[in-house]
């Protein structure tokens, strides 16, 4: 893990007009360069634990990072996926309510808890976008709900696809609109998306070469994903 300043950063950000800081005007922008860092996370490190103070929060610049909590046994659960330019941290508290890990590599964009904070009231339209994002994950976690209590074991495995699909573009893949295409490669292990969507190791594979077999995806080295019609793959998730 390297972490180094970032003196103009923001006015090359790749995800400068997606992110929180999009909120923000260009002399805005100057107190957020002033705190940022750039932080690479191998895959498999974990970025913050679990009821451990937060230190810092970050944008998600590339790569996935997954959310776990752990339970009374020890056994920990997989409770969200984020992706580029998505906002990691929880503003205002004093423990961090997940524990956030690499699910691949990840560049993060950094900030120290206490300086954000203190930009974040300064500045009201930066609040704004993030209480927006925040109730968009709210929405998003509503709709995992439905997903994990009503769709079938095929349907699960399809929307799960499909989601990871919609997102392509931000981690780095390929994603055709006009093609009705996409391409990526998973993030997480068969036994983590099982762990994910409720579902064995066993249902999980069986339900992917279900898909494959259809015709709906192609599969490579268990991990290369093509989907070579996204109207399809939506048709199986039930959406």
């Amino acid at each position: 893990m390297t972490a180094q300043t970032i003196p103009d950063r923001c006015e090359t950000c790749v995800i400068r007009h997606r992110a929180i800081c999009a909120a923000l005007t260009k002399d805005e922008l100057k107190s957020m360069n002033r705190i940022a860092r750039q932080r690479i996370i191998a895959a498999g490190q974990v970025i913050s634990s679990e009821l451990e103070p937060g230190t810092a929060f970050a944008n998600i610049v590339s790569g996935v990072v997954k959310l776990t909590k752990t339970l009374a046994d020890g056994r920990q659960q997989i409770v969200g996926l984020q992706f580029t330019p998505d906002f990691l941290g929880r503003t205002f508290a004093e423990e961090n309510p997940y524990s956030a890990e690499a699910a691949t590599e990840v560049e993060l964009c950094s900030f120290p808890k206490a300086e954000f904070e203190s930009i974040l009231k300064r500045h009201p339209g930066l609040e704004h976008r993030l209480f927006a994002d925040t109730l968009n994950e709210l929405d998003a976690a509503r709709d995992w709900m439905l997903l994990l209590g009503r769709k079938t074991a095929e349907e699960k495995v399809a929307t799960f696809l499909h989601m990871l699909a919609k997102r392509v573009p931000n981690i780095g893949c390929t994603h055709s609109e006009e093609l009705n295409y996409a391409r990526f490669i998973l993030p997480l292990t068969r036994g983590e998306i099982a762990d994910y969507l409720g579902l064995t190791l066993e249902t999980v594979s069986r339900q992917m070469t279900k898909l494959k077999k259809s015709g709906v995806l192609n599969v490579i080295d268990n991990r290369d994903i093509t989907v070579p019609s996204m109207d399809a793959l939506s048709q199986v998730a039930g959406d």
